[in-house]
């Protein structure tokens, strides 16, 4: 037991020094993607229509302010028109495949003109359309974010006329008058702040554990193509605050073409490399060392193994302790997906303190199954379809593999599938930004990938809550 006991003692230092370097070495530098998405144009479509409040307030904010400069030019003297009133009546998104976007808006805004010099002279308001056209591109800032930036601008107004009016306009109109291009543009800028916000907010950190969290790094600007918007992502995980380096791809994995005309608002992909990353961030914060309860006792377990006899003298309660022996592995066929967990497992007892007499090396597999609530992926382990048991190390004599299985096959078959669930409960945070949450989701395994379509749903404040609407 002596020699069992310092071997693990030995190993159980190793492998903390292990731990330790491994936080020490700076993360691997190779910036290559692991997941990603692809806004199509029906989502694209959805964020300009719930946009127009969000465009209406801001216009109204700063054209119905008492001291907002005059929107037209062209008189010797400003004409102080005043904007009583805006209604946003289209808002539309579109692609420029290989630059960008193009923003459209329509907004009637009534106006007032000043008060006639002569009092025989009437004042009516006017409804003016003013039209904004503005392309858009995305950068990455210094931060690495992703910002929205104006590329170009072309604001145009005229007078919307009645049917029971004429369509002879006086020379002096509003609507001959050229429109202040600088002021509406710098509305446009201002329209795009709250965007840029909520694209942020997709570079922050998600927790997995208490002491594990994960992190989705755009690795350039999106490229923009007819068939939408597609943005490749670098997971990196942090365990304890620190960035952990992960194992090496060994395959670069590229965002699948997108479907040519698909009904939902994004598709989210994710590599098998990213699971597989997944799991060895939890490994490394020690998520998936187990204490296993048994039913066997030192006294049941004396009755297949004589020198048990010898190590204890009283009936104690047999323990179970995992720890992880090799990285785990995930991995993706067409259906399915699989978690090959490559364990140790100290068999002990003691009244007070643990003391290991038996180490089996446990390989298993189990089934993955993959469920997206809200912006999580829940990942639950099933019921393990391949397991085999090994003699490592042993205080009590050689012991039989048949013997192995049948003393702890039942116990883990049964216990880490359930204690890997506690461990993945609360889910992982898929990439989204604020504000938006995910439904009419589907989750679709294929070979070495999982695809994510999905809708959008802008997530409506009420007070202090926020409730899906």
């Amino acid at each position: 037991m002596g020699r069992l006991a310092r071997k693990g003692a030995g190993t159980a230092k190793l492998c903390t020094l292990s731990v330790l370097l491994s936080l020490l070495v700076p993360a691997h530098t190779t910036r290559s993607p692991d997941c990603g998405g692809i806004l199509t144009p029906s989502g694209l479509s959805y964020l300009a229509e719930v946009s127009k409040p969000h465009a209406e307030t801001v216009l109204r904010q700063d054209l119905m302010a008492p001291t907002v400069p005059d929107l037209f030019l062209g008189s010797p003297k400003p004409s102080r028109n005043q904007v009583n009133s805006v209604k946003v009546a289209e808002l539309s998104l579109s692609l420029i495949p290989d630059t960008g976007l193009r923003l459209s808006i329509d907004a009637d805004l009534g106006i007032t003109p000043p008060p006639p010099l002569l009092p025989w002279h009437s004042s009516t308001t006017k409804v003016m359309r003013l039209s904004i056209l503005a392309d858009l591109h995305v950068e990455m800032n210094p931060e690495g974010n992703l910002e929205l930036v104006t590329s170009a601008c072309k604001p145009t107004v005229e007078e919307v006329q009645s049917t029971e009016e004429t369509d002879s306009k006086s020379s002096s109109s509003d609507a001959d008058k050229e429109i202040n291009i600088d002021k509406i543009c710098l509305e446009v800028s201002k329209l795009l702040l709250l965007p840029n916000e909520q694209l942020i907010s997709l570079t922050a950190q998600f927790p997995i554990t208490p002491s594990c969290q994960v992190q989705y790094l755009p690795l350039a600007a999106p490229m923009f193509s007819e068939q939408g918007i597609t943005i490749s992502l670098q997971t990196t995980f942090q365990v304890a605050g620190m960035a952990i380096p992960l194992p090496v791809s060994p395959v670069p994995f590229s965002m699948p073409e997108p479907a040519s005309s698909s009904p939902s608002h994004l598709t989210l992909a994710f590599s098998e490399h990213f699971y597989t990353s997944l799991f060895f961030a939890l490994e490394t914060a020690g998520a998936f060392n187990m204490t296993i309860p048994s039913p066997l006792t030192t006294a049941t377990m004396a009755q297949k193994i004589t020198q048990m006899g010898s190590l204890f003298q009283e009936d104690l309660p047999v323990m179970l302790q995992a720890v992880v022996r090799s990285s785990p592995r995930v991995v993706l066929e067409e259906g399915k997906a699989a978690l090959k967990l490559f364990l140790t497992v100290h068999v002990g007892a003691g009244s007070s303190a643990f003391q290991s007499f038996l180490s089996v090396n446990v390989d298993t597999s189990a089934g993955l199954l993959l469920s997206v609530t809200d912006t999580r992926m829940t990942i639950s382990a099933a019921a393990i379809e391949d397991i085999e048991l090994s003699l490592a190390a042993s205080d009590v004599g050689p012991v039989p593999a048949a013997l192995l299985e049948e003393l702890f096959l039942p116990t883990i078959r049964e216990e880490v599938p359930a204690q890997m669930n506690v461990v993945l409960s609360e889910g992982v945070f898929l990439p989204h930004i604020s504000s938006f949450t995910y439904t009419d989701v589907n989750v679709v395994i294929h070979k070495d990938y999982v695809l994510v379509p999905c809708n959008l749903e802008l997530q409506a404040r009420t007070g202090e809550q926020t409730t899906v609407g």
